[in-house]
């Protein structure tokens, strides 16, 4: 038996696997909740937007962190990184941000899912 990489908690539906679940087009990316000490262990999350349903998944970013292509950054202080807008702390921004910070990669890979063409 195959282990599936996502259910549903309120309707129980069955993603295979990722791209499966990026390609649902009632799967709705909501933002990316931050874990500072650890941004791998922080969340994507996403609403199952389905009559009867509207459930919130929260995935770990580290199921995302191949989508990712350029450099990791080790820096996550934003008081070091001039121009910081801030995005990361605002979990319901998907705003792309471009700068060298630890979050970079987090930034980048909310913009890929957040343009993956749906079904």
């Amino acid at each position: 038996m195959s282990k599936e990489f996502k259910e549903c908690t309120s309707c129980h539906k069955i993603w295979k696997d990722r791209n499966e679940l990026l390609a649902d087009g009632n799967m709705i990316l909501d933002g990316y909740q931050v874990n500072y000490g650890d941004l791998v262990a922080g969340f994507f999350l996403f609403t199952h937007d389905v009559e009867g349903c509207g459930s919130t998944l929260a995935i770990p970013a580290g199921e995302f962190l191949d989508m990712h292509e350029g450099p990791m950054f080790d820096d996550m202080s934003k008081e070091n990184v001039e121009g910081c807008p801030g995005y990361c702390g605002e979990d319901k921004n998907l705003a792309p941000c471009g700068k060298k910070c630890e979050c970079s990669y987090v930034r980048d890979v909310l913009d890929k899912v957040n343009h993956w063409q749906k079904k």
